[in-house]
């Protein structure tokens, strides 16, 4: 492998991850642009959509190369984000040669995720206090904390087991549909309508919302409607999944009227 073929294939890989983990259109081009600038490559074009990387180097000389990458849409590891930008930092400011780049960049990827426990305790606290916040009182909380773990642990399994991101939204907002009303049925002195706008937070699009708002501005248009319509789907499906509940509870033998 040349040094431009090695070079433009880091800057590449390094974009990947930071795409791969939630990383900003805007910036994974910036940050590839200067790693080439970094090791004096001239006459380089790169283009980043929301799931793709198209770059090359040198084109009007016998050494030019390019590289067409697909990155699949992603969970957000802002550790790993954090850690890449240190590293591109470092290239930039010319710290390190391209074999330790290379050893940073296998680093920053084995930075591993947070503990399960870890995450499902704090999805189910941040379940609680949203519920409290939207007007629920102190026992509405602390169901929405246990349906928060659950809920937490349904959304990793399906993860492990590749499972439509559709699907789990649907069938997770379902859940917690579920297990409001089941309390309420049962005759518990609860919001139930609280409890489920607590226990969808883990699965609202805030950051893709946020992220396509900010690439339109930027004036990255596809990416702004790719991560839009992302979305406006996943906002559909939790809608699916709550008002399918709602429905059939209607519908049911011995179903309260809802408030």
């Amino acid at each position: 492998m040349s040094d431009n073929k090695e070079i433009l294939t880091l800057a590449v890989e390094i974009g990947d991850e930071l795409l791969r983990n939630g990383g900003e259109i805007y910036r994974v081009e910036d940050t590839i642009f200067h790693i080439l600038k970094a090791f004096e490559i001239e006459n380089y074009d790169v283009y980043v959509l929301s799931n793709g990387i198209f770059a090359s180097a040198n084109e009007d000389s016998d050494d030019s190369c390019s590289i067409i990458r697909h990155v699949p849409l992603g969970d957000v590891h802002l550790g790993k984000i954090t850690a890449l930008n240190q590293l591109s930092r470092e290239i930039s400011e010319k710290k390190c040669d391209i074999k330790t780049a290379w050893e940073k960049l296998n680093e920053c990827r084995n930075i591993p995720m947070p503990q399960t426990k870890t995450l499902t305790f704090f999805t189910g606290l941040g379940c609680s206090c949203y519920t409290y916040i939207f007007g629920g009182s102190f026992l509405d909380a602390f169901f929405a904390f246990f349906l928060g773990m659950v809920l937490k642990i349904f959304l990793l399994y399906g993860k492990k087991r590749k499972t439509s991101k559709f699907i789990t939204n649907i069938l997770g907002s379902a859940f917690v549909t579920a297990g409001s009303l089941f309390l309420y049925h049962i005759g518990a002195p609860v919001f139930h309508d609280k409890i489920v706008i607590g226990d969808i937070m883990p699965l609202v699009p805030g950051i893709a919302l946020t992220t396509s708002i900010r690439d339109l501005f930027n004036g990255d248009y596809l990416s702004g409607a790719i991560h839009l319509l992302d979305a406006l789907l996943t906002a559909m499906c939790i809608a699916v999944g709550v008002g399918s509940m709602i429905i059939l509870y209607r519908y049911i033998p011995g179903g309260k009227i809802l408030p």
